[in-house]
Parts: structure tokens; C-alpha cells; sequence
């Protein structure tokens, strides 16, 4: 055993030894510190530049003006909450049974003919109808509902986040929701008397009187990067109401009106055709991951730009002095290859996951400020999502960086290498912002922006594939986990090559 413990020593210190000089010879060269310098200005100026320049404007009953801040749900997640109700009163236990026996709607889809509306019959694939309880008529309130919805059969939903898959739908649908205390059940039948449940919640805090009743909602048509209008309509029959016995209130809630403040923009409403409510509806009742205001990630919209001088610094930092025994033949002179290799990847690592977390630390809450400066609505941002942001920008700017220090010991050409390492991070990701072939953010390291991603998204909520509207393809640590793989990978082939 003693045998051994002195080339352990040996080779703890050879590394140190190692890692010492790589960070003096970083240091030594002025023009690779002020890269990462220039790598900090880009992505900051940058995202100052929009951050400043930004002026959200929205037009209200009262006219064109400030945006207001972005409905919050029980969760802190900006949701959208507009749909048309029809309800009673339900003080204590009780239950709601109706059939959804046809599903129509409208949808607003690109003019065919300049200037003239193009709007057809159909619905959305989110459009929802059905039935719902909640706390309040307040907007972001907790509810929930048991619905059919225009492409994703019957689901239950609760709480705008929440969301459970039901069966499939087949024609009339019946549904009903129950209430005890605190627990909500939806249920699903084909024909009345088999009855299947799709799921039970718990509303914490539900007052003994709660709203019950029948809605109906529909998120836009989504095109040219916006959502156009879009309405859905049920009709609704063989009601029963078990708890309540009070007369049907009809309320449009969430409605907006347009700027001579007394006329509503797109009104839902009912039509009473004996024992039939006819509802329509428009808008939705869930996240919302556009109109919930602005971004934290698109401050960081300029660190594909500053990334750059970091991948050419760390392919220079290899092949600077011909490789300094990274790319002789022959026995090793001095410090083995593999132990320069790794010395060079940690101190380049360390010193782009710096310049990283300086940027992003610096032109996250700096750009918010100056959104809500210029009183633009801000998406919610919690203390963990705004940590995993900043923090998460800096290892993907570490991860770049070993990605192109490894790509450099391998081609043993900077130039080269830097192109390599700017085709494989940098152009995907300026594609994918174009909206053309996103699913580059899936199989190439620019997966690793991901991890910037501010805003969470949903399953049941369609979005644009583009990163202008928050849209990545995998989850953020999925996403960052990729990048890393890939520098793990091409590092490790880089080292097996010079130790061949």
C-alpha cells in the first residue's frame, strides 16, 4: 500500500502543478482576457438595447395604454382566465350533471382576399366546454373542470396548470362533477349510467358557497405569431344540478372591451332552447405563456452573439505554442496529455462559467428592471426559475467553451475548430429563432439553451415553435444535459487520441 501513496501524491501534484500553469498562461495573453470581456459587453449590451427599447401598449376600455401586469394564478404562473359561465350558487356538498350532445365553433384563419375577415366553422384543438366550479367569479381564482375539448378528448383540469386525460371523445358526451369539502371529482359516460372517473383534486381553502355551472372557451387560432379570434359552442341538455336550486346566472367573465369602453370584444352568451343551454364562449382558462407578459430569457436573446469569442478563445487556448505537448509524437517530455488536456478544459471551463454567470447576473435582473421601468407586463419569475436562468447560462457558456477546447485538440486547428464549435452552438440556435428546423435544439450542444428558458411550457397549451415565443423542445435541464454530453464526449475522444 505505502508503494503506491507516493505516485498518488506524485500525480495530485502534477495536476495542481498543471492547472497553475494553464491559468498563468491564460492570463499572460491580454487578448484572450479581453475576449471573454468582449463575450460579457456583447450579450449585455445587447439585451440592454431591446430591454430599453421595449414599450408594450394594449388597448382597454379606457383606450391605448399601459399593458396591465399579468393575471397570476394560485400557482405564481401568469394565466389567462376568460370564458363564458353559466352557474348557480352551491353552498356544501353537491354535484353538476349535463351532456355535451354537440360541440361547434368559429375560428379566424389568414384573409384570404386582403382586408376581408376569413372566418370559418370549426374549433381549436384546446377549445374546452363543460363543467366547472369555482371559488369566485375573480379572475385567477382556483376552479375545477371536467371538459370535452376539441381535439384532446375529455380532460380534467384544475388550477390553470393542472391537467388529466379523460377517454377519448365519440359523439355526446355526458360529464359531471361533484364536490365534497374540499375534493372535486370529474366524471366521464357514454350513456349516462356507466360512469368512469377521470380524476379527483383538492381546491385547499374552497368556501362553503362555490360557483357551479356550465362554460364554454377557446384560445385563438394561432398564425403568423400572433392567436387569432376563435369562438366554441356547446349545447348542453339533460342538466341536473344536486345542492343548488337557485336560477341560472349568466356571466361573461374576463371580457374585454373595446376602446369606447362600453362594448364588448368578442362577447360569449347563451341561448336557452327548452331543456338546452346553448353556450358559447371565448378565450381560455389556463397558462398563459405569450400574453403573460414579457420574458426573463429574452434579456439573454444576445448570448448566442457572446458566445462566440468565448468558442475561439478556447480553441486558441489548445493550439496556442503548436499545443505545448498536447500534439507531440513520441514519448512525453513533460506533463502527460491526458493530465494538460483536463488541466486546460478546467481552467477554460472555469473561466467561461465566470464570464457566464457575469453576463447573465448582470443583463437578467438589469434588463427587468428597465422592462418595468417602462411599465411593460413581466411574466412571473420565481427565485428558483431566475437562479436556474443565470446560473444555468453560465454552464452552458462552460460547456460551449470545453466543447471547443476538445474540438481544437482533435482537428489541432483553432481556426477550424472554432467553426466547428460556432456550427454546432451558435447557428442552431439563430435557425431556431427564425423558426426554421427547431428540432436542431434537440440533437446539436445549442440543446443547452434551453436551460434559459423563463417561462414553463404546458401540454395543454399549444404554442408557436419558435424561441420568440418561449418555445424549446426539451425541458431545460434535458436541454443542458445534451450540451454537456457533447463536450464530455468530444473531450474524451480528444484525450483517448493523445494518449493513443
Amino acid at each position: 500500500m505505502s508503494s503506491f501513496t507516493p505516485h498518488r501524491t506524485s500525480r495530485r501534484a502534477g495536476f495542481s502543478a498543471s492547472l497553475r500553469t494553464e491559468w498563468a498562461t491564460f492570463l499572460s495573453v491580454r487578448g484572450w482576457v479581453l475576449a471573454m470581456a468582449a463575450s460579457v459587453l456583447v450579450t449585455v449590451s445587447l439585451g440592454l438595447l431591446i430591454a430599453g427599447g421595449t414599450r408594450s401598449t394594449c388597448v382597454t376600455g379606457k383606450g391605448e395604454g399601459t399593458c396591465p401586469a399579468p393575471l397570476v394564478g394560485p400557482d405564481g404562473t401568469a394565466v389567462s382566465d376568460k370564458y363564458y359561465f353559466v352557474h348557480q350558487p352551491l353552498t356544501g356538498n353537491g354535484s353538476i350533471t349535463a351532456r355535451v350532445s354537440d360541440m361547434t365553433g368559429q375560428i379566424r384563419l389568414p384573409d384570404a382576399v386582403p382586408g376581408v375577415r376569413n372566418v370559418q366553422e370549426g374549433v381549436v384543438p384546446w377549445a374546452k366546454t363543460g363543467l366547472l366550479v369555482r371559488q369566485s367569479l375573480k379572475q385567477g381564482t382556483p376552479y375545477a373542470a371536467v371538459m370535452l375539448t376539441g381535439a384532446h378528448g375529455v380532460r380534467m383540469q384544475h388550477n390553470y396548470i393542472h391537467d388529466v386525460a379523460g377517454g377519448p371523445h365519440n359523439g355526446p358526451q355526458w360529464l359531471r362533477l361533484t364536490r365534497s369539502g374540499d375534493t372535486i371529482t370529474g366524471y366521464e359516460s357514454d350513456d349516462g349510467k356507466t360512469w368512469t372517473e377521470v380524476s379527483t383534486v383538492k381546491l385547499a381553502g374552497l368556501p362553503e358557497t362555490v360557483e357551479i355551472g356550465l362554460f364554454a372557451t377557446s384560445p385563438g387560432a394561432s398564425w403568423d405569431m400572433a392567436q387569432a379570434f376563435a369562438q366554441a359552442t356547446a349545447t348542453f341538455d339533460q342538466i341536473t344540478v344536486q345542492g343548488a336550486n337557485g336560477s341560472w346566472r349568466r356571466d361573461d367573465v374576463g371580457v374585454v372591451l373595446e376602446s369606447d369602453g362600453k362594448t364588448p370584444h368578442h362577447p360569449g352568451g347563451v341561448v336557452e332552447s327548452g331543456d338546452k343551454l346553448i353556450v358559447t364562449g371565448g378565450g381560455d382558462i389556463g397558462p398563459a405563456t405569450v400574453e403573460g407578459g414579457l420574458r426573463a430569457d429574452l434579456m439573454l436573446i444576445g448570448g448566442a452573439l457572446g458566445l462566440i469569442p468565448v468558442l475561439v478563445v478556447a480553441a486558441t487556448f489548445v493550439t496556442a505554442q503548436g499545443g505545448r505537448g498536447l500534439f507531440r509524437t513520441g514519448p512525453p517530455a513533460g506533463p502527460h496529455p491526458e493530465r494538460l488536456l483536463a488541466a486546460k478544459a478546467a481552467v477554460m471551463g472555469a473561466v467561461a462559467f465566470v464570464t457566464g454567470l457575469v453576463t447573465s447576473a448582470v443583463v437578467v435582473p438589469a434588463g427587468l428592471a428597465l422592462l418595468r421601468a417602462n411599465d411593460n407586463p413581466i411574466q412571473p419569475l420565481t427565485l428558483g426559475t431566475g437562479l436556474r436562468v443565470i446560473v444555468g447560462y453560465a454552464a452552458l457558456t462552460a460547456a460551449a467553451a470545453v466543447l471547443a477546447l476538445g474540438l481544437a485538440a482533435l482537428v489541432k486547428r483553432a481556426v477550424v475548430a472554432s467553426g466547428l464549435a460556432i456550427a454546432l452552438v451558435v447557428v442552431p440556435y439563430f435557425l431556431a429563432t427564425a423558426g426554421l428546423a427547431p428540432w436542431l435544439l434537440m440533437i446539436t450542444p445549442a440543446a443547452g439553451f434551453a436551460i434559459t428558458q423563463s417561462v414553463p411550457t404546458f401540454a395543454h397549451v399549444d404554442v408557436q415553435q419558435s424561441l420568440l415565443g418561449g418555445y424549446y423542445p426539451l425541458p431545460p435541464w434535458a436541454g443542458l444535459a445534451v450540451a454537456c454530453g457533447y463536450a464530455a464526449i468530444t473531450l474524451a475522444a480528444a484525450s483517448v487520441r493523445r494518449t493513443a
